[in-house]
Formats: structure tokens, C-alpha cells, sequence
């Protein structure tokens, strides 16, 4: 049977970070989306992926990015593209909630490996 995803509807719904939120969509070996929440003032670690192209589309807020050491920040209806072995990082530096929907491909599982400690964080 098929049937449409929400927040309410995911595959699966965890906290990480700082109380920051993600919700699975699709979660398949070739294919994953996710809505996630970032709280104002909050980061994910600094990491790369190997394998995984990852697309982020800022649906509420303004993200800022860290790729390769280069900042950028997304506006609200803005994507970007992160292509495999590019050390990255999203950061919401505002004050207020900032809101994504990110898809990879493959899937990030086992495929998420921290810079600073040099280890997979998965």
C-alpha cells in the first residue's frame, strides 16, 4: 500500500546535536530524504561522506554551510549541492528555527565520517 510521508507519517523520527530534529521520508541503500530542524544557534560536526551526493533545500530559515573551510549561507527556497569527500557542515547562526529537507545518494549509512576525530560517526 502506498502512502504519503509527513512528520506525523515517517519511517522514523530521532533527536541528535543539540535538540535538533530529523524525520526519514525514504530511507533506502540508494536513496534517502529527510526533513530535519535545526534550533537557533546550533551545528552538526564537521564531516564528509565518501560515497553520498547530499542536497539540502532550506524550506525555512537561512542555513549557513561550511564546505571545504568556505562559508555560505542558503536562503529560504535555496538549495546546494554537497559532493562526496567534501568536508562540510550546516550551522544555523540566526535566531531563529531553520528547516531542510536533505536527500542523499546512496544513503549516508556507514557513510559519515567525522574530521576532527577522523572516525565514522554513524
Amino acid at each position: 500500500m502506498i502512502t504519503a510521508v509527513s512528520r506525523e507519517n515517517s519511517l522514523d523520527e530521532y533527536t541528535w546535536g543539540d535538540e535538533c530534529t530529523a524525520w526519514n521520508f525514504v530511507d533506502e541503500p540508494g536513496f534517502s530524504v529527510k526533513l530535519e530542524r535545526m534550533p537557533a544557534g546550533t551545528a552538526e560536526r564537521r564531516h564528509h561522506h565518501r560515497n553520498a551526493h547530499q542536497f539540502f533545500y532550506i524550506l525555512k530559515g537561512n542555513a549557513t554551510f561550511e564546505i571545504d573551510r568556505d562559508l555560505i549561507t542558503v536562503e529560504c527556497n535555496k538549495g546546494l549541492h554537497i559532493k562526496p569527500g567534501q568536508k562540510h557542515r550546516v550551522m544555523n547562526n540566526s535566531g531563529q528555527e531553520l528547516e531542510f529537507l536533505l536527500t542523499s545518494q546512496p544513503s549516508t549509512a556507514n557513510d559519515r565520517f567525522v574530521d576532527d576525530e577522523n572516525s565514522n560517526d554513524e
